[in-house]
């Protein structure tokens, strides 16, 4: 038996901590546009396809982390197959 745990979390960030969130979640609206108008532009919706042409660049580019980069990739992906109804698997 599985047993899901859900808890609400409410984030105190200080003010140096606010400005980084936020730069980071800019960061990351604005790379998961860009992997957007590259799967678009590709008719590259599968994940691990669009991993491999917008990877690297997502990382440098918007200086996000490894799981930042594959996160927003995935999303992307994630959000064409609700919008199209297609693939997002390996």
């Amino acid at each position: 038996m599985i047993v899901k745990l859900m808890m609400q979390v409410r984030l105190l960030p200080t003010p140096d901590q606010a400005t980084a969130l936020e730069a980071t979640l800019l960061a990351c609206n604005e790379a998961a546009t860009w992997v957007s108008k590259v799967a678009f532009e590709r008719k590259e919706f599968k994940n691990f396809a669009l991993r491999k042409v917008t990877y690297e660049l997502a990382k440098e580019r918007w200086q996000l982390g490894a799981q930042a980069a594959q996160h927003v990739i995935k999303k992307t992906c994630d959000a064409y197959v609700t919008l199209k109804h297609g693939s997002c698997s390996s």
